[in-house]
This record gives C-alpha cells, sequence and structure tokens, in this order.
C-alpha cells in the first residue's frame, strides 16, 4: 500500500503508524510511517498551537513518534489495539502537554508482516471542551457515569456521597482499591476525601502512607504523566517505565502490593485539584476503565471545586482576617446554635474584652501598630483562654464564652486577664464577666459583661488620662 498517497486523501490531520509486536505480545517500537500535509503541519509550522510542545519540528518519514512528544503509554495502548489487536480506537482527550482537545480515530489496516502492524491515525482539535464528543460513548459506559453522577448529590454530604462514588469506581475497576486524594498546596499536605478497599485484599488505607513526603509523591504525579491525561500501568513492562520516570513513586507502589494501577488528575478551570486512582484493576478492561474514569472526573473536579470553594466562603465569613480568630459572625452562630439553651444548665460565663489605649497608638504610631496590637491580643487570648470560645466581635473587642467553668475557675480567668495580659506582651484589656450562676437570662448576662468591661475602662482613662479615646 502507497501510505503517503493513502494519507494525502485526507483533510483531517491523518498519519499511518506502524507498531512492532514482540516476541512475547507486548508492545515495541511505534513509528509515524507517513502523514498528510496536515498532520506534518501540526509538528513543524512554527505558527501552529502544537509546535512549541513538540520535541522535534522537523518531521522525517518512519521516525519513532518519541521523536515528537514524550513517551506516552496511553497513546501505545491505543496504537497497539488498533495496529496489532486490530480493534477501531476513538477517544476524545485533554492532554496536559496542549491548551486543547483532541478526537482522536485509529482504524486498523492489512498488514502482511505478523511482527508489525498498521494503522491510520486521525485527529481534530478543539480549543473547548465539545461537550458532543464529551458523550460519545458506549451506553454501559454512559449508565455508569449517569450512576456515579446520581451518587455524588445522593445523601448531602459530600464525604458519603464520595465514599460510594469510589465504591462504585472500584467495583466498574475490579480492583483492589480506589481512592480520592485532595491536594493542599499552601499547606503542602494532602488528605483521603475517600477511598474503598476490596475485602482481603491486604492494602492498607492511603492515611497510612500520608507522611510529611508524602506530598511531594503527589506533586510528581504529573511529571509522570508526561503530558498526557492520565498514567494506566497494567503490567511489568508498563512498571519498569514507571520505575525509570518515577521511582520513589514505583517503590512506594510496589511495596504496597500494586502490580496495576490507572490514575487521573482531577483538574477544574486548569487547576489539579487532587487525584483519583484505581489498585489491581481489571486490566482485560482497560479501554471501558478508562473511559469511565476520563468522564466521572470531569463531574466529580466540578463536585470537588464547588465543595472546596463552600469551605472557603465559610472560612471567610467566620474567621476575622487580621488575628485568624473567629469573628462575630461565628460568635452569633455560636451562642444562637450551641450555649443559648445551655445557659444556666452548665457551669458557664461570658467575658466581654476591650483593648485599652488602641485609639493612642493609631493616632501617635500608626494604624499598623495598632494592628499588631490587636494581633498580639488574638495571640495572648489563645494561650490563656485555650479552654474556652473566644471571638474577635469587632473593631478591638473580644468576646470569650467558657463553658463547663466553675465560678472559681471564671474570677480566676478575670484575674490572669486583669493582671497578666500587659505583662505578656504589652496589651493592657478592659474586662469584664458574668456565670451563669449569677443571671438567669444569657442576653442579661451578656449586657451585665459589657457594661463591667466599660467601667473597668473607666477607670483606666482616669489613670492614664492622656489616653482616652
Amino acid at each position: 500500500m502507497d501510505f503517503q498517497k493513502f494519507v494525502d486523501n485526507y483533510k483531517a490531520m491523518t498519519c499511518i503508524i506502524s507498531v512492532e509486536r514482540k516476541d512475547d505480545g507486548s508492545c515495541g517500537t511505534i513509528r509515524i510511517v507517513a502523514a498528510n500535509a496536515a498532520y506534518i503541519a501540526s509538528i513543524e509550522d512554527l505558527m501552529h498551537i502544537a509546535s512549541s510542545q513538540m520535541l522535534k519540528n522537523n518531521f522525517i518519514p518512519d521516525s519513532e513518534y518519541t521523536d515528537y512528544i514524550p513517551k506516552d503509554l496511553n497513546f501505545e495502548d491505543l496504537c497497539y489495539r488498533a495496529a496489532i489487536l486490530g480493534q477501531p480506537q476513538y477517544t476524545y482527550i485533554h492532554p496536559e502537554r496542549y491548551p486543547f482537545w483532541l478526537k482522536i480515530i485509529a482504524m486498523p489496516l492489512v498488514s502482511d508482516n505478523p511482527n508489525i502492524g498498521y494503522c491510520s491515525y486521525t485527529q481534530e482539535i478543539n480549543h473547548t471542551a465539545d461537550t458532543k464528543e464529551l458523550a460519545n460513548h458506549s451506553a454501559e459506559t454512559l449508565a455508569a457515569v449517569v450512576k456515579t453522577c446520581i451518587k455524588l448529590h445522593g445523601k448531602g454530604d459530600i464525604y458519603s456521597n464520595f465514599k460510594d462514588v469510589v465504591e462504585e469506581i472500584r467495583e466498574i475497576c475490579d480492583s483492589n482499591h480506589c481512592c480520592v486524594l485532595l491536594i493542599d498546596h499552601k499547606t503542602k499536605s494532602c488528605h483521603v476525601l475517600a477511598e474503598a478497599i476490596r475485602e482481603g485484599s491486604g492494602l492498607l488505607p492511603m492515611d497510612t502512607y500520608l507522611d510529611g513526603a508524602f506530598y511531594d509523591i503527589a506533586c510528581s504525579w504529573k511529571d509522570t504523566i508526561a503530558g498526557s491525561n492520565c498514567i494506566i500501568i497494567k503490567d511489568a513492562n508498563d512498571m519498569e517505565v514507571l520505575k525509570k520516570r518515577n521511582p520513589v513513586w514505583h517503590d512506594s507502589l510496589a511495596g504496597a502490593g500494586a502490580k496495576s494501577i490507572v490514575l487521573f488528575p482531577l483538574k477544574y478551570s486548569g487547576t489539579t485539584l487532587g487525584y483519583i486512582w484505581a489498585i489491581n484493576f481489571d486490566t482485560a478492561n482497560t479501554v471501558k476503565i478508562k473511559e469511565t474514569l476520563g468522564l466521572s472526573t470531569f463531574f466529580m473536579a466540578s463536585e470537588i471545586s464547588n465543595h472546596l470553594l463552600v469551605e472557603q466562603l465559610k472560612i471567610m465569613s467566620s474567621i476575622d482576617e487580621l488575628t485568624g480568630i473567629k469573628n462575630r459572625n461565628a460568635m452569633n452562630s455560636y451562642i444562637d446554635n450551641e450555649v443559648q439553651d445551655l445557659w444556666n444548665k452548665e457551669a458557664m460565663g461570658i467575658v466581654y474584652i476591650d483593648i485599652n489605649g488602641l485609639k493612642y497608638i493609631n493616632d501617635n504610631e500608626g494604624h499598623n501598630a495598632g494592628d499588631m496590637l490587636i494581633k498580639n491580643a488574638a495571640v495572648f487570648l489563645n494561650k490563656v483562654c485555650h479552654e474556652c470560645e473566644f471571638f474577635r466581635a469587632g473593631g478591638d473587642e473580644f468576646i470569650i464564652i467558657a463553658r463547663n467553668m466553675s465560678e472559681a475557675k471564671f474570677d480566676e480567668l478575670i484575674r490572669r486577664l486583669k493582671i497578666n495580659c500587659y505583662e505578656n506582651d504589652g496589651t493592657d484589656f478592659a474586662v469584664g464577666g458574668c456565670h451563669s450562676y449569677q443571671e438567669a437570662d444569657m442576653r442579661e448576662a451578656m449586657h451585665i459583661a459589657d457594661e463591667k468591661m466599660y467601667f473597668d475602662k473607666e477607670n483606666y482613662y482616669v489613670k492614664f488620662p492622656e489616653r482616652r479615646r
């Protein structure tokens, strides 16, 4: 067959790929035998969007594909299935190495050499995800993905929902272990969102391995995927590739008893939120597993991103930005939801605190110095009131709620706040408190504590009139 004449009949980017079959039946060298003008332009044309991602920009017929892109086990598996096994292949992917989506069709071609197979390889570029192509899967795959999406919204709690999802995916993959691991680059840490382990597999929970060094292993997965959209390790040959590419992770997997693994990044809006993987899966169903996970992660990443955003908004609405302690919103919620009904049922006290002389500091030393005074106050309260809930109610005012605290211990807390604060960090407080055994109504007790605090503040300004507001 005249391969060049064959590909020249195509308008879309098309090439002919040859695949060597080794004596043991595994995949050998893969070459790009011939290519049409559109495909060659994707390599050579400097104005082409992919050109900067190519290892070489000079196409030579019958050269190994690794002359142009890094070794890609997913690409090799697709070509092997088409050229050697005679199975038509279709995929729609977003490789990490490119800023676009690829629609790929590989069709088997006749070969008179039993050790060399051929396939046509046609690709089309989409700069944004085509939802029709994303849904272009078998009814079985789509049914599995729909089932996954339903479970994502099953019980309302993301942890229980994802526990059901990973168990479902573990069963689809027929794997020993399935896990969703999230990565926090700010704290340089990882945590398990959900995992499922086959009973009797002997595999340990992922938390067993999450020491301080595992963050570095997780960060190495991006380079291990090497510009593809996932990594699939099916057998010992693939394990050897992994060993050369990422020896630390290889040793970790081998030590855990992993002989095969499929790993997908969970990406949303270009950000990698974490990864999902299945260990010791049914390699006979690799294509189905790849399709199911590839599409499922599209929805899982969106759900995780929404969860993280809501959690961040909760933090922003409940944590004081300057001091890092809980703010007035958190205080009101805590009082309404947790302590309102307990007032006068358990030993409890309210303390109002106001920083003395803040305006004097702001006027004479600047607002940065005033902010530092407020920060120091929060640090001191964290040391003295670690048994209590405390909040920045606003400005230079703090409120402490002391639960399960006897009146004698509460009085000692008040004394420490009045006497020791200045000695510790140079901050002086006006302090007022009311214990639950003194008043029956919580709101009235808060008012009493507030009045005592202002009385204490007046005494401070009598002593230091130059620091009056």
